[in-house]
This record gives structure tokens, sequence and C-alpha cells, in this order.
């Protein structure tokens, strides 16, 4: 499927989708590419502020994220000269790293990430924290305190029970129940979405802080 999936935030602009290299650890993980194109079309179909980089999943090595994201960085604000303006001038786009609870998580188990590379993703570009199911937030962030005013965290006002590891589980039985019951989990009868999508959680939380 298309976890484990990192998304880096660019303010104002939008998302951006890297897929990890088929060195990741991830068991019952999909091709590189064949998770890149599912993303392309999924951010093709319904969201008009999410690309996908498949600079990352191509490379024949494991790519650490504080590099993934010094290359957004460099794409954007070098290469690019910035995210272009109402008024046709361009400014420097604040690149940040989007992951859910259960990642970060990882961040205070020790031994898991390098304290230099820790440093560089939470000082230098900071982190949207996804709320997960089954993941406290304290305990999450316990180890990461000297960044925590760098780490935004984006509430769930409706718990749900959706993951890439559930419908990979899903997949190994039967695609077409898979398919019924991330739809069933995703949505309700009517159509309409059981909560907040990505992008209201975001607007909702840049509204309220200092980044912009």
């Amino acid at each position: 499927m298309l976890s484990p999936v990192r998304l880096e935030l660019l303010i104002q602009q939008g998302l951006q989708l890297s897929g990890t290299g088929n060195l990741s650890f991830k068991q019952g993980l999909a091709p590189a590419h064949h998770r890149i194109e599912m993303c392309k079309l999924a951010a093709e179909e319904e969201y008009d502020w999410l690309t996908v980089d498949p600079w990352e999943a191509k490379s024949p090595t494991t790519i650490p994220t504080a590099q993934v994201l010094d290359h957004v960085d460099y794409e954007i604000n070098e290469a690019m000269g910035g995210i272009e303006c109402d008024d046709e001038t361009k400014r420097h786009a604040k690149i940040v790293l989007l992951a859910g609870l259960d990642l970060v998580q990882t961040m205070s188990t020790p031994g898991v990430w390098e304290k230099r590379d820790l440093d560089h993703i939470l000082g230098r570009y900071g982190l949207f924290a996804l709320e997960r199911q089954g993941t406290e937030t304290e305990p999450a962030l316990a180890s990461l305190e000297q960044w925590r005013h760098n780490i935004h965290i984006l509430r769930k006002h409706v718990t749900e029970d959706i993951s890439s590891t559930k419908t990979r589980l899903l997949l190994k039985q039967d695609v077409r129940p898979a398919c019924s019951e991330v739809k069933k989990l995703d949505q309700e009868p009517n159509g309409d979405r059981s909560s907040s999508s990505l992008e209201d959680m975001l607007v909702q939380h840049l509204d309220n802080s200092d980044l912009l």
C-alpha cells in the first residue's frame, strides 16, 4: 500500500508525498514504483494541493528523513526560488515534516533515531504530528522536550480505526473486503467523510499559530 510515506508540509503551498525506497524495513510493503503510481493517482484525482516526489523511492539506498527534508528544501527554496505569492513575488517556504504520532513515538525510543538527525528534523524544520488511535501524546513526546516548541499536534475530533497496516492485513485475505472495509471506515453512509480532513485540521492549527 502507500505507507510508510513521509509528507513534507509546504506552508501555504500544499503537501508533498515522499515514499520510502525498496530497502524499507516495512514488512508487506509493495514495490516502490507501485506505491508512487498509487500516490500519483490519488493526488491527481482528489487533491490539487497534494504532489508526489519520487526522488526518495527511486534511490537504490535508504535515505534518512533528515536528508529527504533537505532535498525538499533545496528543490523548493533553491531550485525554484521559493513559492509564488499572489503578487507574483516569491517567498521562502517553511518545510515541516508531517507524520503520525506512532512514528513520533519512535523518536522518543532510545537507539531508533540518531540524535543529530532529530536535532536537524525537529530543530531546523519542525513537525506536525497526527494523533493515532492507541498512541498517547505525552509518552510519544517524552524525550523530545527540547524541540517541543517546534512540534505541533493535530487533534482528531472523531476516532477512526483505519491505517495502512490494517489495510495491508486485509489485502492479504482478499482485495474486495479490504476495499469495502476501508471505505466503510473512511466514510459515513451518505458519502461524507466521518471527520475533519487533513487540510481542515492544518488550516485550523495554522490559524492559531505563528508559523505563517
